[in-house]
């Protein structure tokens, strides 16, 4: 997978959405930087994001996921991918539900997807050095470029979304004392469970993250 480094980009996402549609590049391609003036976030907010932290966005054809992704939770898929790079360099970040990364209480990271035709995009954020007040920060030193290409190998092994859902349905009971958005409404994740293709299940409700 191509990865293009930029110096600056009010966001890695909207200038690669744009690129995509304008058709002037194609996938797999990811954009990458480390000051990111515009982020995108959860539910339309902005993603506070200060320079020296990481932030990429890649495009992907559908077609090369793996074939039993349910792309209602390519969010979850893409985000476990991401943990487990951190975790393999000794990082004890967490996946929290649906695309929240963790380190102990605070969040450090997170991640926005869009579909355009048969492209699907995920844009991602990292605190990899500094956080903003109330956030947390990566606790490991990270090479950015080492990172990426790793992670972007990872995402070429096409690795199952069953095999990926088996470890993650172990991870979520760490979601369980945190709340999440649904819609307008903020939901406790307590008594929620997670059906086999990464939906939540909460008072018999079937929920399906929307980013």
């Amino acid at each position: 997978m191509e990865i293009r480094w930029f110096d600056v980009l009010d966001s890695s996402q909207k200038r690669l959405i744009e690129d995509i549609k304008a058709k002037r590049v194609q996938p797999p391609i990811v954009y990458a930087t480390t000051h990111q003036r515009a982020g995108i976030g959860s539910r339309g907010n902005s993603w506070i994001g200060q320079k020296g932290n990481l932030f990429f966005s890649f495009a992907l054809q559908i077609k090369d996921l793996p074939s039993d992704l349910p792309l209602q939770s390519a969010a979850l898929y893409f985000m476990f991918l991401f943990k487990e790079i951190l975790a393999r360099k000794g990082s004890r970040v967490w996946l929290k539900w649906p695309n929240d990364l963790y380190i102990d209480h605070k969040k450090c990271g997170g991640c926005v997807t869009h579909k355009i035709g048969q492209t699907l995009i995920c844009g991602i954020g990292l605190n990899s050095y500094v956080a903003p007040e109330s956030f947390g920060v990566l606790d490991i030193q990270i090479d950015h470029q080492e990172l990426l290409k790793e992670y972007c190998d990872l995402l070429a092994s096409q690795i199952s979304w069953k095999q990926i859902f088996s470890k993650y349905e172990i991870e979520f009971q760490k979601s369980r004392g945190y709340t999440t958005h649904i819609g307008d409404r903020i939901v406790t994740l307590q008594e929620a469970s997670l059906a086999e293709d990464g939906a939540l299940i909460l008072k018999g409700e079937r929920i399906y993250t929307p980013r």
